[in-house]
């Protein structure tokens, strides 16, 4: 196969460079961990791989896992016969003499989903015509029946003498990226002329890494990466080394001089002139400019990248852009700690959560997938690092088995990840904020919580394609907790939750039409906060200012380790009723325990009323709530019936399911002025805990103004803040909006701060405690003793909402 060349951005030609160091990731062996027999990973000064046939190769192994399966291993065995008994699903109705369609029920000449349907179906049946084991195995007639049914759709729906039609994404990715999937699977079988239809039919409508759409757009994040993968299984099939060395180029956008490259981070270098769509340095993920997207697109970016670094790995078309280095920062900041047991934070999956087959655990394993792909490619401590993660996340999610879910190729790849010395890395305890997209992630041992906003910076939420029509709040300050109930946000928890009511959220009550709002961004500039470094301690907040009413209101959370303070200050609203949801829970048993101030309330479905006097609250299996000042709350106990078409009109169902819901809010009244609340949220703590703490109250309120919210710690003095605006917090001053945290430990004093507005140049701090001299500081930080304390500045310029942290010790 020749290497090809690649036209640089000054018209000549130019070839990469083989790049030496930690940083040509591509360049070590990013092959799958099962290789078929005497293939070997590519080292410095080994046999360059660049003929088609190992090629196809490597992609028939991910695809089937390779041969010399022992079928006798019972986990083996139970993998092949998922494959079977997924093929028989799929080719029910399969009729290549049909006019109408290659399936009774994919019949649409108006939705392109159904094109993409019928080449996925005909992609699974070919797997298991492909491997060992399952019923279908080289089996003649279903061989047959699937050359049929590839010369259908070529014939009758996908090609150049074909219109398109809906979704360019069907037509350009997901059908390309299936056909081509079935014809490496069928490749011997296909001769030379139907070989040379499918390549000619996808080139058709992906013939470009960099571009898509019918008007051709720059492709960008994980679009840019299935355009890439389509093109280079395409090339493969083509024997086109030319068109390998444009997939390896596009990666890095070398023809837009990096401005969208999938693997710089977005607010570094050349890539800071492009859209804004993929990572950034602190985690965050973003698709479709701005929405959140790690746990959807994001995912899928890692997927499919990790995918085509081992097709390139050891070839001429090896991937060497340091950049590549990039993609350890993805995993440790993007996807870690967007983890909890198994379940990807709903925050930022997107419209997916409104997809019954994505349901809850389903995105973690595309990602563990991933992950594990990539390990081999990663040399030393990174390598180690990747394996005890891996190792961690399928053993402690006992909610949905890994190893009984994965593909063949993962399958046989993790177990020998779970068989290495390495040990697992334990339960992750992080406090981790993600500025970029307007998200906080905080765990602990016990429970780990989610908090989603939005700003000027980020949109609320995506309902485009007929998708997630009722995820109107979902940045509006929800609060997702998880905890040992695993399955609490799988088994059609989207579809039945009360979406006007949100755990967490401050609304305006009633239901606004399907998708209303969607893609829209906030008049407000502040969402963020700061977190100390080493802890489970921040401060995070937003300024709400709802999309379609007046409603404006200031939203504070301080995750101060297994309590979390919510202090919420200036709820006003012109005309209706307005809410805060202290609670929105699918119960894992319909009677769990409601304790309120001790007493038990009622377990019965239908069960709702007024509760007067509200110290504290329990909820069996969830944890407690401790209200300092007693607050009249309400509380309701309901079964939700619901369908997932309702919020999913493309990929719903129309079952009816229903799940028991507690829910429990404070009514701030119609047309609130300056309306507020307090309450201390202790998850998975004891009934005896949460009574102890209600007679003294761990945390202690020190301002909900329009100004400032603070709070303290008892058993340390901790200070935490969220500035509005120019105020005073007991010792703490503040110039302007700031979020920030004091904590004193024998004579240091450590301060961490951020502008969360991300305008501001500076944040001037005035600390008045005597006697204390800088230890160390981020750059941009300093401090002069001022007025009988200390004076703390901090250039915030081009921080885009980082945490600054400063050392002082008292002398």
């Amino acid at each position: 196969m020749n290497p090809g060349t690649t036209r640089g951005t000054n018209g000549t030609t130019t070839r990469r460079t083989v790049l030496a160091g930690a940083a040509a990731l591509g360049a070590a062996a990013a092959l799958p961990l099962v290789l078929p027999a005497g293939t070997a990973q590519a080292a410095a000064g080994d046999t360059v791989v660049d003929d088609a046939a190992s090629l196809l190769t490597r992609w028939h192994t991910l695809l089937t896992g390779g041969p010399g399966l022992d079928l006798t291993d019972p986990q083996i065995a139970a993998a092949v016969a998922r494959i079977g008994q997924a093929a028989t699903t799929s080719a029910k109705g399969l009729d290549p003499s049909r006019t109408d369609g290659l399936f009774p029920d994919l019949t649409s000449t108006t939705l392109s989903n159904h094109v993409t349907t019928s080449f996925k179906r005909l992609a699974t049946i070919a797997t298991a015509w492909a491997v060992p084991g399952t019923p279908q195995y080289d089996d003649t007639a279903l061989r047959d029946l699937l050359l049929a049914g590839i010369d259908w759709m070529l014939t009758n729906r996908y090609g150049p003498g074909h219109t398109r039609f809906d979704n360019d994404w069907d037509w350009e990715i997901g059908s390309a990226l299936a056909l081509n999937d079935a014809t490496v699977l069928l490749h011997d079988a296909l001769g030379a002329e139907r070989l040379a239809r499918v390549t000619a039919a996808v080139q058709h409508y992906t013939p470009d890494p960099n571009l898509w759409r019918a008007d051709r757009q720059i492709a960008t994040g994980a679009n840019r990466v299935w355009i890439s993968t389509v093109v280079a299984v395409n090339a493969v099939l083509r024997d086109s080394g030319e068109d390998l060395a444009r997939v390896r180029d596009a990666l890095s956008d070398v023809e837009g001089s990096g401005a969208n490259s999938v693997l710089a981070f977005n607010d570094a270098s050349a890539a800071a002139e492009g859209t804004g769509e993929g990572f950034y340095s602190d985690g965050s993920f973003l698709q479709h400019y701005k929405h959140p997207y790690n746990g959807g697109y994001g995912k899928e970016l890692l997927n499919n990248l990790s995918r085509l670094l081992n097709l390139l790995a050891g070839t001429a078309w090896t991937v060497t852009d340091p950049d590549l280095d990039n993609v350890r920062g993805w995993v440790d900041e993007g996807f870690d700690p967007l983890l909890a047991r198994g379940d990807v934070m709903a925050s930022v999956c997107g419209r997916e959560i409104a997809r019954p087959s994505k349901q809850g655990h389903v995105s973690a394993q595309t990602v563990i997938e991933a992950v594990i792909r990539l390990i081999p490619g990663f040399p030393g401590e990174t390598a180690d690092r990747f394996t005890a993660l891996v190792k961690q996340w399928i053993a402690e999610d006992t909610y949905r088995d890994f190893l009984a879910v994965t593909d063949l190729a993962s399958l046989v790849a993790a177990r020998q990840v779970i068989a290495s010395p390495v040990p697992a890395r334990g339960p992750l305890v992080t406090h981790k904020q993600h500025p970029r997209m307007d998200k906080a992630a905080h765990h602990r041992p016990s429970f780990a919580l989610g908090i989603s906003a939005y700003s000027s910076r980020i949109y609320n939420y995506e309902s485009i394609q007929n998708e997630n029509l009722h995820a109107w709040h979902l940045s509006d300050g929800m609060v997702l907790l998880y905890t040992d109930d695993l399955g609490h946000y799988s088994e059609d928890y989207w579809p039945t939750v009360d979406p006007t009511r949100l755990p967490g959220t401050t609304v305006i009550t009633g239901r606004p039409a399907d998708a209303a709002g969607q893609r829209t961004t906030s008049t407000a500039d502040w969402a963020g906060g700061a977190a100390l470094p080493g802890t489970t301690l921040g401060a995070y907040g937003m300024e709400l200012r709802a999309y379609g009413s007046s409603l404006h209101g200031l939203k504070s959370w301080f995750c101060l380790d297994d309590v979390i303070a919510c202090v919420g200050s200036g709820i006003t609203a012109d005309a209706g009723t307005a809410e805060t949801v202290v609670e929105n829970r699918k119960l894992r048993d319909p009677k769990a325990a409601l304790l309120v101030n001790g007493d038990a309330a009622p377990a019965d479905t239908g069960w709702s009323a007024q509760l007067d006097e509200v110290r504290w609250l329990h909820v069996a299996g969830t944890g407690g709530y401790v209200f300092p000042e007693p607050v009249t709350l309400h509380g309701l106990r309901e079964d939700r019936t619901a369908t997932w078409r309702e919020i999913n009109l493309k990929y719903g169902t129309d079952t009816s399911v229903t799940r028991p819901y507690l829910t429990l809010w404070q009514d701030h009244g119609s047309a609130p002025s300056g309306a507020g609340y307090f309450w201390l949220q202790a998850p998975a703590a004891s009934a005896e805990r949460t009574r102890q703490w209600s007679s003294a109250p761990p945390v202690k309120l020190i301002a909900d103004s329009t100004a400032v919210h603070a709070v303290r710690r008892c058993a340390d003095g901790l200070l935490a803040a969220n500035f509005w605006a120019a105020g005073t917090a007991q010792e703490l001053t503040a110039d302007g909006p700031a979020s920030v945290l004091v904590r004193s430990e024998g004579r240091t004093v450590t301060v961490s701060l951020s502008d969360p507005t991300q305008l501001r140049s500076s944040v001037v701090l005035d600390l008045a405690l005597r006697g204390l001299t800088v230890v160390s500081a981020d750059p941009g930080v300093s401090a002069a003793p001022a007025g009988g304390g200390i004076r703390i500045t901090a250039d915030t310029r081009a921080r885009h909402g980082a945490t600054l942290d400063l050392t002082l010790k008292r002398s």
